[in-house]
């Protein structure tokens, strides 16, 4: 446990961090405000102001894949700076070892919760070659954006440039 000294009191920061990660998971299952301040004893108003303190962004829930990314730290950087809701992106090698190490079914079913987490989201930025963009497109119902990096098969990595990502992602958030 952590405490720290204010004056004459003694604060214990873990209880703090407690209470804080239990009004986060509340209010991720969906209970409101009202309902999470009534459960830990605090005004709604609390609640409110807890939230705008570590609120990122609002708007659309988006999500970000891409492969081969050969400068994929810093697309998975970007992708955190704007506080995206899903990043999947892959090197080439990565990509291979994500489908050597599974057997057929495991892959086809990894597969299957991939594409039915992505029907959850307002926008998926997609990455890739024509071919991948294309069957993207169809299989999400026009919801995804893509940046093509090229004719299918793409068998090295391609750098991305971060400006274009960047504007695009700020383009859905304004």
């Amino acid at each position: 446990m952590k405490f720290s000294r204010i004056g004459k009191k003694i604060i214990n920061n873990t209880q703090i961090e407690r209470v804080i990660q239990k009004v986060i998971a509340l209010r991720e299952r969906g209970y409101s405000q009202s309902e999470v301040a009534e459960a830990i004893g605090v005004e709604r108003s609390f609640i409110s102001r807890l939230e705008s303190i570590g609120e990122v962004r609002r708007g659309k829930k988006i999500a970000l894949l891409g492969f081969p990314i050969k400068n994929k730290e810093e697309i998975l950087e970007l992708g955190r700076k704007y506080a995206l809701d899903y990043i999947l992106v892959m090197t080439e090698e990565e990509r291979w070892t994500f489908l050597e190490e599974k057997a057929g079914l495991e892959l086809f079913n990894e597969i299957i919760e991939i594409m039915v987490k992505l029907k959850e989201f307002d926008l998926i930025i997609f990455i890739g070659s024509d071919m991948r963009l294309d069957l993207m497109e169809k299989l999400l119902d026009g919801n995804i954006v893509g940046i093509e990096l090229g004719k299918s098969p793409l068998k090295k990595d391609k750098y991305v440039d971060l400006t274009m990502v960047e504007n695009l992602i700020k383009s859905f958030l304004e």
